[in-house]
Order: C-alpha cells, then structure tokens, then sequence
C-alpha cells in the first residue's frame, strides 16, 4: 500500500502524505511507520526545496486588497484566488491559469494557452463560474498582473457580479493559497524537464488537478483531507442541519 500511494502521487509523497493516503484506505499508519517502510522499499520523495518569496508594500490605487490574507473561509464559493504559471512543453512556454476555491483549497477553474493574456485567466474564470453552478456573492483575489487588470477581465467579473480584490504590487504572500498550489504543481508532478509538447503538459496538469490533488492528495489545511472530501463533509454538515431546522 505505502508502494501503490508512492506510485499514484508520482513519486512526490513523502512519509506524511503517505501516511494519511494510506490511513484513509483504510489501513491506520503513522508517519514514522511510514517513513520506515519507505526507506526499507528504497522509496524517496522527489519534491524539490521550498523557494524564497520576495516581499512589496505598495498597494494598487484602483483595486483594494480586500481579501487582507483571511485565507480562512467559512463555505465554499466565497472567496476564490486565481494565478498564473508557466510550463515548459518542448519546445517552448504555456501559461496555466487556476482559480482556487479557498475553502478546501479546491481547484475549480483552469486554462492553458502559449499566451499569457486575458483570455487565458477569462477561461479559467468562466470554467469556475459555470463548474460550481453560477454562484452569486463570490470575491475574487489575485496578484496585479495586467491579465487580471485588464478591462476584459474586470468587465467579466462584473457581469458574474463577482467582486474583485488584489494582492499589494509584488507582494505575493497576499496569494499564498496560489503560491502553494503552484509549488505543489510542480515539485510533485510537473517533470524537472517539462513536458515534450503542449497537449502531454495538458492532460498530466488536468490530471493531477483532477485526480491526485482534489481526490486523494492530503491537504494540511483540511486536517489531511483531500478538497472534494473536505467539501462533501461542509454539504453533508449543511444538508443535515438544513433538515433540522
């Protein structure tokens, strides 16, 4: 069992992620045991060391930080963060853009171009607002890219009626969800090389995205549990003190 989990995180699980993925198949594992059991299976994580982050102060004068680092949202869909990556597919860069969901730092909406530009973010915006049925209420924070200035992109928050909110310039701690998701992207799966073209890039995020990250990787930030069990535990909570009442 510590193999197979080792083999489905694409090598990147270390002793603790193991241990919760193999806990909740089932099979009770404490970290420790785990970590025995890797070095005895000649098992090592391939995550690659944490990088530094620099810091800003100076604040946007037309879109406040309203979000203020209260990463901690009580429901689903009231808070999301979008961000933007680059990855290399053989030949040359793409972009991925993200929008996270913050209450079980689920990802809800996702897009890749050869184009860093507004459209690339409108996508995965528009995919977020439709995957997650239309939501009303929503804020959305991100960094002051000229993706997310532009006025395409703030004409479309508008028409969601979705409020937007920025990080200061430069200053990305106030999108750490988004820094987080995008470390763990790709010191756990995304190749030291990239990928050979855009479309193998493609269908590997999507199914990280998909697959690993939102069924089955522990996330610290749920008590070790993956965002779609985080969130099926809020809609079962709900639905059982809707009834109640």
């Amino acid at each position: 069992m510590v193999s197979a989990a080792h083999r489905l995180s694409g090598g990147s699980a270390g002793a603790r992620s193991i241990a919760s993925i193999v806990s909740q198949q089932g099979e009770p594992l404490s970290r420790y045991v785990a970590g025995r059991l890797m070095k005895e299976l000649k098992l090592v994580s391939n995550q690659l060391p944490k990088h530094a982050y620099k810091r800003a102060t100076a604040a946007h004068p037309a879109i406040p930080n309203s979000l203020s680092r209260e990463f901690n949202v009580r429901k689903p869909n009231q808070v999301w963060c979008g961000d933007i990556t680059y990855i290399w597919t053989g030949k040359r860069w793409a972009y991925l853009a993200v929008v996270l969901d913050l209450y079980a730092r689920k990802p809800v909406g996702w897009a890749m171009s050869l184009s860093p530009d507004s459209e690339l973010t409108s996508k995965a915006l528009t995919m977020a607002f439709e995957s997650r049925g239309r939501p009303q209420g929503v804020m959305f924070h991100s960094d002051q890219g000229c993706q997310y200035t532009s006025l395409r992109f703030r004409q479309q928050l508008w028409r969601y009626q979705i409020k937007q909110s920025m990080s200061r310039r430069g200053n990305c701690w106030d999108n750490a969800p988004m820094e987080r998701f995008f470390r763990s992207l790709k010191s756990e799966w995304v190749p030291e090389t990239g990928y050979q073209s855009f479309s193998e890039a493609k269908q590997s995020i999507t199914s990280y995205i998909v697959g690993y990250y939102s069924q089955i990787r522990p996330h610290h930030h749920n008590d070790t549990l993956p965002p779609n069990v985080a969130e099926k535990q809020y809609r079962d909570a709900y639905k059982t003190v809707a009834s109640f009442t």
